[in-house]
């Protein structure tokens, strides 16, 4: 399968990937930009396969019941409890501190219109799970996926969030965006 989805991607798709996967790495968040069609998503299943690493995403507890459970689990999802107390973020850091090796997948932009501001739960999961960042582009306009180095969150958000912001300048989704 890794050899037939290098085939789509590189020869009949003509993209190229800029940056390596951090394989070493057995922690880590995937911020990806821009998300701007349901296509990203298929993309996403692309690459991983290429990489052939997991890579992981959630969703609320409710969405992993029958019949679709056994589907989002197979693709790397991980349930999380929502009810009560549990935020979010404190939900997915207890995930990586329960688990050997997760790699999470989220669109800071939370969704696939048009946001002037990402949404921050990516950057605080990174923070209290004390792992890296990864910038993942779809660059639709240069045909390529980027990918940074790890990298640490720092006690000075506004700046993180300007070496985030600066990877991705230029980058055009599939479907693009007026500023």
């Amino acid at each position: 399968m890794q050899r037939l989805a290098r085939f789509i991607y590189f020869k009949l798709m003509g993209w190229k990937m800029v940056g390596t996967f951090p394989g070493h790495l057995d922690k880590f968040v995937i911020a990806v930009v821009p998300h701007t069609s349901y296509v990203d998503f298929f993309l996403g299943l692309l690459i991983r396969k290429i990489w052939n690493e997991p890579i992981n995403f959630v969703g609320k507890k409710s969405l992993f019941a029958f019949p679709f459970g056994f589907i989002f689990r197979k693709l790397g999802g991980e349930p999380i409890d929502r009810s009560k107390n549990n935020d979010m973020v404190s939900a997915t850091v207890k995930v990586f501190q329960e688990r050997k090796k997760f790699r999470l997948t989220i669109a800071p932009e939370g969704t696939r219109k048009k946001v002037d501001k990402w949404k921050t739960g990516f950057y605080y999961i990174a923070k209290g799970a004390q792992v890296p960042v990864v910038l993942v582009a779809f660059d639709f306009g240069k045909k390529q996926v980027k990918i940074s180095e790890p990298l640490y969150t720092t006690d000075d958000k506004d700046a993180d969030f300007k070496v985030y912001e600066d990877f991705f300048k230029g980058v055009v989704g599939k479907i693009p965006r007026q500023p």
